[in-house]
């Protein structure tokens, strides 16, 4: 795999993303969904720890740290049934690369095992945008929350269990740093009304790029 033109800097975000091979889905289940949660979790401290098999086979606990420190910091998510997405912060000297390769790594096997298949799970090397400005970093948490409902899977972003927004909403574990963006408004129920003020523009735009791809099809 070719490495990147450009390094990851430590203490800058990132808008992380990539998809399944052949658009093919990635999660199937709820029990996937949550398999992949728990490697978010766990493979963003490192230090001593319990072996992730110990980790991956008990309740999902999000609830208290794991190791000494973190590599990462994951600021938002969302899981589709293909993709996914993430907005990240580097806290270490080639974090991001470490923590997106063992997700990566410990995701396709437990995937391929489970529904006896070989080879990539991933299109290729994850996809990555520095986020150059605080109206960026917010526009970006935004666009991803709203995923699931441009996509027309839910009607309202709390609805859909897969992403960071009910996290943000009622916060009931630190899988995220959900005060990154939070701090950046008076209060949770005006970063919704944020985030809410664009299905109607986000669902037409879903509309116009599946429009353009089937003209170009033809």
């Amino acid at each position: 795999m070719p490495g990147r033109i450009t390094p990851f800097v430590s203490g800058e975000y990132y808008h992380i993303y990539n998809r399944g091979s052949e658009k093919r889905k990635i999660f199937t289940q709820p029990r996937d969904f949550t398999r992949f949660l728990k490697t978010l979790f766990y493979y963003q401290f490192t230090g001593p720890r319990p072996s992730f098999s110990k980790f991956a086979k008990s309740q999902l606990n999000l609830s208290k740290p794991l190791g000494e420190e973190k590599i990462v910091e994951l600021v938002c998510y969302c899981l589709m049934p293909n993709h996914f997405h993430f907005l990240i912060r580097q806290l270490k000297d080639n974090g991001i690369s470490k923590f997106m390769g063992q997700i990566s790594n410990s995701y396709t096997k437990y995937f391929n095992i489970k529904y006896s298949r070989v080879g990539p799970l991933l299109q290729g090397a994850f996809k990555a945008v520095l986020i150059e400005s605080e109206e960026q970093l917010i526009h970006v948490s935004r666009y991803i929350h709203l995923n699931p409902v441009v996509s027309g899977i839910v009607n309202k972003p709390d609805d859909y269990s897969w992403s960071s927004f009910p996290e943000y909403m009622h916060p009931t574990s630190n899988l995220c740093v959900s005060n990154e963006i939070l701090g950046l408004f008076s209060s949770r129920e005006k970063y919704k009304e944020f985030v809410e003020a664009q299905i109607d523009y986000g669902k037409k735009l879903e509309q116009m790029k599946h429009a353009f791809i089937d003209i170009e099809e033809e």
